[in-house]
């Protein structure tokens, strides 16, 4: 066998080869993009109507048994904005922190102990979560104010925290530790301090890769239910007291409008879910890519 000939075949199995990995990367593309449209198709055939219907986003479920009432997922809106704004609010300072001393100061067992805390936390079943505040939320609010409040917007917002925090912390962990290590010496030899370095030089510099994330992270806690089912519960009218009665959120209206046979408002929760994650992770590319440092 000449050397030509050798070439000549040896090219002619790599073009099989690319075109036989090519055929098999498209039609797995095609086969997950297909369930994904179908559920869109649906989701908007089944829900647009209603959820562009008079008084959605302002009326409530009161009276929705009375014959020609309006209802609609008002107060399930509101419930979500507030339980999902105090669960960021608490959530990601304790995310970030925690990812800033596993980076810059962690070392020894301690740390160890943390990031398998941490790892565990990411897989837990969101159901724990709930289970853990409705146990731990109660004993608190006797201590403090007397009384065993079983559900409120509180007490969902603690779950979807426990829920939140390890992937913030996972997240940060990761755009911290693609901070060169250059810079940070840069910033020593200039006789900055680390506490000032961090501040100014290493979260500056991954500042988009955070924010990014955590906008990830709010999109991914935004739509459980099962927690908030036993922690938050529900209700028919607006709650804006996250420390007394429940409150409903647009998960929990999604699942008690299929249980009560309401299936276009079912569908038109679940189409503005979808319409709010959908935001929140375009949201999340335009900062990664807005707000990221020059030349990276």
């Amino acid at each position: 066998m000449t050397i030509a000939t050798y070439t000549t075949e040896r090219y002619h199995r790599r073009r099989v080869t690319n075109a036989v990995a090519g055929t098999l990367i498209i039609t797995a593309f095609v086969l997950a993009l297909i369930p994904l449209l179908s559920l869109l198709y649906t989701v908007v055939r089944e829900g647009w109507a209603t959820m562009t219907g008079s008084g959605f986003f302002t009326a409530t479920t009161f009276g929705s048994s009375q014959a020609g009432a309006i209802t609609g997922a008002g107060h399930a809106i509101a419930g979500t904005l507030i339980i999902t704004g105090i669960t960021a609010l608490i959530a990601v300072p304790l995310g970030i922190l925690t990812a800033i001393y596993l980076v810059e100061y962690g070392k020894g067992p301690f740390a160890r102990m943390i990031t398998f805390l941490v790892d565990v936390m990411t897989g837990i079943p969101s159901i724990v979560a709930g289970l853990f505040a409705a146990a731990a939320i109660p004993l608190i609010n006797l201590a403090l104010f007397g009384h065993t409040e079983f559900k409120s917007g509180f007490m969902g917002a603690v779950a979807l925290v426990v829920l939140m925090t390890p992937i913030v912390v996972r997240n940060t962990e990761e755009m911290l530790r693609l901070v060169s290590q250059e810079l940070r010496e840069a910033s020593y030899a200039l006789g900055t301090t680390r506490a000032r370095t961090i501040l100014s030089v290493v979260l500056r510099t991954s500042a988009s890769g955070i924010t990014s994330g955590i906008v990830i992270a709010i999109a991914r806690i935004i739509g459980e239910s099962a927690p908030l089912l036993i922690t938050a519960g529900t209700t028919d009218a607006y709650n804006y007291n996250l420390f007394a009665g429940q409150m409903l959120t647009l998960p929990v209206y999604v699942y008690n409008q299929y249980t009560r046979g309401n299936q276009a408002e079912a569908w038109a929760g679940a189409l503005l879910l979808i319409a709010i994650v959908l935001l929140l992770n375009l949201l999340a590319r335009w900062i990664a890519q807005s707000f990221a440092p020059k030349g990276q």
